[in-house]
């Protein structure tokens, strides 16, 4: 008996001119719930008593997982590449710097 391997989709990927300029941030927000996480990507102006949400994604729990090993992986190569990243304490880190 023959096994057939399921065809491979290629997958065309179009992004906007608006979408491709990319909006600056520098601080993530994370929030979860049994069936997905909110990533909101926020700009602080520093000494601004107020900021705003650039963008929102929402993921389900396996793409967040996901996401984690792509920023990894990346985050090795860079490293492997540029040096160490230190991450710097800033308004809205945790103590030890974790964004949540």
């Amino acid at each position: 008996m023959e096994v057939k391997k399921p065809q491979e989709v290629k997958l065309e990927i179009q992004l906007d001119e608006e979408i491709a300029q990319g909006t600056y941030v520098n601080l993530a927000v994370v929030n979860h719930s049994e069936t997905e996480f909110v990533l909101d990507l926020i700009f602080v102006q520093p000494q601004a008593p107020r900021a705003k949400v650039r963008s929102r994604a929402i993921l389900s729990p396996q793409h967040a997982k996901r996401l984690l090993g792509a920023l990894q992986d990346n985050i090795a190569h860079y490293e492997k590449s540029f040096g160490k990243i230190t991450p710097a304490t800033q308004q809205g880190d945790d103590a030890d710097g974790q964004y949540h």
